[in-house]
């Protein structure tokens, strides 16, 4: 029988210090854990790892990042656009081969306890993992970000951890620990600055809202230009190219043009075709590829691609940087 894979797909409140996270991704480096991808937005003033490989191999990796980020990121000194509660701010496992969503489930419930009785790091459970139905949806659970949830967790018992003390660590806050399938974080630019415009759309866009099934968006301003962000939870009940197309439609709708797309992390290749031509027939953006790939800039499927890069990991970052290199 062929060997379980599972991908866990961090996110931590710094993206703007390189020596940091480049620290945080060292920690991961556990034997048979394949680094994936790693990325750092310095506008939401976070990053995301993405590893993959042997169940416990990439539990014991995603605790470490845990305890090095609770060393390394201070978020009473720490602010974002992105909305966060914790230095490890959300830590998912994702069934990827021979292993199912309830592994994954009993998988982050370990990881829970190990990151709590190791660090002292409290934690929430969510999505598949949750022990509660009013934390299935991470943004409840983030209700009240690491500010709010620092005063309320002392006074309602509702916000309690799963694991750990009535209080959060006092500079890297909670982590929340979940399991869920493959999680794409898709984000458009609008041509110029228009807020309201954004936020328009990401209301008409979100499943919570009446809008696309498996579709959580918002929309900001990152370095001044107005961004539609958005999680698209499963691209097997809605295509990213139908989620693109929606906001297309909506700017449209309200005089705005479409800038570039993004692509936080990787994707899987069947969420980048058209349908018309068989997987694994293209090297790049090309015809193959459906339009909202084509909008990202310099896009590279042996980058970006799940199944390109579980062939093909990155190496493992050797040191910290220097500053001005």
């Amino acid at each position: 029988m062929a060997e379980p894979i599972v991908e866990c797909v961090p996110n931590f409140s710094e993206g703007r210090d390189e020596r940091v996270v480049r620290e945080i991704v060292r920690s991961m480096n556990v034997f048979g854990v394949r680094l994936l991808d790693w990325s750092m937005d310095a506008a939401h003033n976070r990053s995301v790892i993405t590893v993959a490989g042997p169940p416990d191999a990439v539990a014991e990796a995603a605790i470490r990042a845990v305890g090095r980020a609770a060393e390394l990121i201070d978020l009473t000194k720490q602010e974002g656009v992105h909305p966060r509660i914790g230095a490890a701010d959300v830590v998912p496992f994702v069934p990827v081969a021979n292993y199912s969503l309830g592994q994954c489930v009993v998988l982050a419930h370990h990881a829970g306890l190990e990151v709590w009785r190791r660090y002292g790091v409290p934690v929430y459970f969510y999505e598949a993992a949750a022990r509660r139905p009013d934390r299935i949806r991470l943004e409840d659970v983030r209700r009240g970000q690491f500010e709010g949830l620092l005063e309320t967790v002392q006074t309602d018992s509702a916000r309690w951890p799963d694991v750990g003390t009535h209080s959060l660590h006092p500079t890297a806050g909670a982590s929340a620990v979940g399991a869920r399938q493959f999680l794409i974080a898709y984000n458009i630019y609008l041509q110029g600055s228009d807020l309201h415009t954004a936020r328009a759309i990401a209301r008409e866009l979100r499943a919570s809202g009446g809008g696309l099934p498996g579709v959580k968006a918002m929309g900001v301003l990152v370095d001044g230009r107005a961004q539609v962000s958005m999680n698209i939870t499963d691209f097997r009940l809605i295509a990213v190219q139908d989620a693109y197309q929606a906001v297309e439609r909506l700017a449209m709708a309200n005089g705005v043009s479409l800038a570039e797309g993004e692509l936080i992390g990787l994707v899987p290749e069947s969420a980048c075709l058209t349908g018309d031509i068989p997987s694994g027939k293209s090297n790049g953006p090309g015809e193959t590829y459906a339009k909202w790939v084509r909008q990202i800039p310099g896009f590279v499927a042996d980058e970006k691609i799940l199944e390109h890069r579980l062939e093909m990991p990155m190496n493992w970052p050797e040191g910290l940087v220097t500053d001005g290199k």
